[in-house]
């Protein structure tokens, strides 16, 4: 058995919302049926687009190839169903602009059976850089939100300089308001997991691995401890429950008590983090040689009639799965994500992504209540900002449209984008939506 560790440590500043977990938390994983139609977006992670390897009218199985990288920093997509390929065109994301999407027409009484034979990896045999190609082929990347290409931070870095790694992080916090997703898989899936843990350890190098677990999932660190063998490099924390604990920098000054500069990646202090459920898949996947096609996502909130934890194929419409889990109500905002880092959802016909870990439902408030009023000066966002930014500047300097200052002088991009400045504005300034344009605008001109 594992050695779990009450980790009383934790990072400075954060805000504790409440959590609203109870709604899901105790549900069972379910299946969900196939649209009739999936949308899967060639751009659906950090990275090189996919390129498409099928073509309008061809038919497809469960399971077969669809997309190739489109460099190493992609990753290949596979077909969630049984089909044909209506089409191949810009379709709506929760980003905001079109992108070119697979479309598939779903056969009617599609097997949820994976149909396309693909040779199993013999993972024993496997050098660490044929675990990491291996990785890639699976077209697994971050689940909890960022959709990295996994293969990528498991990779030595092409000019070297940094350290090796010699620890594996497994962020299991998810403390994002309402999500329990991780927290079934963990339950559910503990196998899985600990057979992703390990692989990992093996394709990044790393002589140990930390799962760091919020105090309130304490069920899901039992069954994880449980299954650990005695000689394992392998512990499992559990963490003050706060907000954004789940940010890997955050998690990795709980853990480890090591700091990552701004503008640094993990690897800096070496460390390699990967999300609970990402590795749930990889011990799923890697083994039997097939590739992503679909995750756990949670739908919950007050506009739900059947809130749970469901298995979705990658590419399902917003529309479809909102019937299948009962939208309770005509006048609903949708939401990507959770409620602090989520997107707006502007279509229904939005398909989930690799990155989609929920899908809220909240009742729109009322009228009035979204008014926006001049900065007071308060300071509480300088209280709550995990990375010791100054929000309420920022915020004063992105209301003038001073973007470069922001960056240059105020460490914008430092910003993770955790949404505690606004939860805590008693005026109600959007400063992470703020904060986005600054950055897209910095790009655009930097590009």
């Amino acid at each position: 058995m594992g050695l779990l560790s009450l980790f009383g440590r934790s990072f400075r500043h954060g805000v504790h919302p409440p959590g609203n977990k109870e709604q899901t938390a105790g549900v069972p994983i379910r299946r969900l049926a196939f649209p009739p139609r999936l949308i899967i977006h060639l751009d659906q992670f950090i990275g090189a687009p996919a390129r498409p390897v099928v073509k309008k009218g061809q038919e497809v199985v469960r399971g077969e190839p669809i997309a190739e990288p489109g460099g190493f920093v992609s990753v290949p997509l596979y077909a969630p169903a049984t089909g044909v390929v209506r089409d191949i065109k810009l379709m709506p994301t929760a980003r905001g602009p079109r992108t070119p999407a697979i479309i598939i027409g779903v056969h009617e009484a599609s097997s949820q059976e994976v149909l396309y034979a693909a040779p199993p990896n013999n993972l024993e045999a496997m050098t660490r850089q044929e675990l990491i190609k291996a990785i890639q082929r699976a077209g697994l990347t971050g689940l909890g939100g960022a959709a990295f290409p996994t293969h990528v931070k498991y990779a030595d870095p092409p000019d070297g300089g940094l350290p090796p790694v010699d620890t594996l992080v497994v962020n299991g916090a998810e403390c994002e308001p309402w999500l329990t997703a991780d927290h079934r898989v963990m339950l559910e899936q503990p196998e899985d997991v600990l057979a992703g843990v390990r692989i990992a350890m093996r394709a990044s190098g790393a002589a140990r691995a930390l799962i760091g677990i919020e105090e309130n999932k304490f069920d899901a660190a039992r069954a994880l401890m449980a299954r650990i063998g005695e000689d394992e490099p392998i512990r499992v924390r559990t963490v003050p429950v706060k907000y954004p604990q789940g940010a890997e920098k955050m998690l990795i000054q709980a853990l480890l008590g090591r700091k990552v500069a701004p503008g640094a990646l993990p690897r800096s202090v070496g460390v390699v983090v990967s999300n609970a459920g990402t590795l749930a898949q990889m011990g799923r996947l890697l083994p039997r040689g097939e590739g992503l096609i679909e995750r756990v996502v949670t739908i919950a909130g007050p506009g739900v009639e059947r809130p749970g934890n469901y298995i979705v194929p990658i590419g399902a419409p917003a529309r479809f799965i909102l019937r299948e889990a009962g939208l309770a109500t005509d006048h609903a905002e949708i939401i990507f994500g959770g409620p602090m880092m989520g997107m707006d959802v502007a279509s229904l016909d939005t398909p989930v992504t690799m990155g989609v870990s929920g899908v809220l439902v909240r009742q729109p408030e009322g009228k009035g209540a979204g008014r926006i009023w001049p900065c007071i000066k308060c300071a509480r966002c300088v209280e709550v900002c995990p990375m010791f930014l100054n929000p309420s500047m920022l915020g004063q300097l992105a209301a003038k449209r001073e973007y470069e200052k922001m960056a240059e002088r105020y460490n914008l991009d430092a910003c993770f984008e955790c949404g505690c400045c606004s939860y805590v504005c008693p005026s109600n300034i959007p400063l992470v939506q703020h904060f986005r344009v600054a950055k897209a605008v910095n790009r655009e001109r930097a590009a």
